[in-house]
């Protein structure tokens, strides 16, 4: 079976796993304060030219959503979100659970848009009822969204601009952000800038696990630890973070598996277009949804694994194909050919 259901399915890159190899018999303090860990820190400001950030390593996105937006918001708020965000859809509640509501609005392929967000916020405080109401407290986008689209600059710009203006923090999730630095004109240093907290997500590129959560916030930063400690995010062992994550820092290899991701699936998209199966949402990255008639499900499903996303009508269904890290060129060129021979 080839697997392209999903960008985790195997272990870790290389060039991570060589890194905890070689340093397996150090003995390091706990919880994050070890040399690996402040290494990594270093870089990870250096590459978003925040050096004031705080930077904290988590194991996975679900964690590090829960956490951060638990420590940003008041008892009476709840987070903005598009109503496809991963914090609605796909998280078992997480938010919830602490006691905050998620805000889902409507989403044009898995994205909001300032306008939204500032239209939200003005009807809420003109309700005469708003003090019954919960209130919108921050604003959650990801990127790329569920859907593998990609924000712009200029929309982030915006989002960010109005955020600012209403006093919400932004908070962008990064689970495959490796991918939307490979497919946006967004970098590092614009998502520093224009947020106060984001992750670039390792899981889904190439780590065994790990989030690195960058706060440029000096308010939410401040006593961040205790809530990491609380939701259960400070690992004992918590070098095995830093180590992953100097690794995958080094040399521009989060970009590298970006690229790589990202080109792996262009491939894949060519061949779904060229055999006229329209794609179900336009994305630029790692994820594609293509439409497949129904008879094509069975006979590829014989070889490959890919998640059923949504039935279009009684003859097709939107599927997803994800390529991850490990995507060997062999792997696409199989699907290529009898994706060419249905």
């Amino acid at each position: 079976m080839i697997r392209f259901e999903c960008d985790y399915t195997t272990g870790a890159h290389p060039k991570i796993l060589e890194a905890l190899v070689t340093t397996n018999s150090e003995a390091c303090p706990g919880y994050g304060v070890d040399i690996h860990c402040e290494r990594a820190r270093i870089m990870l400001r250096a590459l978003c030219q925040a050096p004031e950030a705080g930077v904290h390593f988590l194991t996975g996105g679900t964690q590090a959503n829960t956490t951060v937006i638990a420590a940003t918001l008041r008892p009476h708020q709840g987070v903005l979100c598009a109503e496809t965000g991963h914090i609605n859809t796909h998280e078992t509640g997480a938010i919830e659970s602490t006691g905050h509501k998620v805000l889902a609005l409507p989403a044009a392929e898995g994205k909001i848009n300032a306008g939204q967000i500032d239209r939200y916020c003005r009807e809420h405080y003109d309700n005469p009822a708003w003090e019954h109401m919960v209130q919108p407290g921050m604003v959650y986008l990801s990127h790329p969204t569920e859907l593998g689209t990609v924000y712009t600059l200029a929309e982030l710009e915006a989002i960010s601009q109005v955020c600012r203006r209403r006093k919400l923090p932004l908070f962008v999730d990064g689970a495959r952000l490796a991918c939307g630095l490979a497919a946006s004109d967004i970098t590092l240093p614009d998502l520093a800038r224009l947020c106060d907290v984001f992750y670039l997500g390792g899981t889904k590129a190439g780590l065994l696990f790990g989030e690195a959560v960058v706060i440029t916030s000096p308010a939410l930063n401040h006593d961040f630890r205790y809530i990491l400690k609380q939701h259960g995010g400070m690992l004992a062992k918590g070098r095995l973070l830093g180590v992953q994550f100097e690794a995958f820092l080094e040399d521009g290899l989060f970009l590298e598996i970006g690229k790589q991701e990202v080109a792996q699936a262009m491939r894949l998209r060519r061949a779904f277009e060229e055999k006229g199966w329209p794609l179900f949402v336009n994305s630029p990255t790692n994820q594609q949804f293509p439409i497949l008639p129904n008879g094509a499900l069975g006979p590829l499903e014989q070889k490959y694994s890919f998640e059923v996303w949504e039935k279009v009508d009684e003859e097709h269904t939107a599927v997803r194909f994800c390529t991850s890290w490990s995507t060997t060129e062999e792997d696409v060129d199989a699907l290529i050919v009898d994706i060419q021979q249905l």
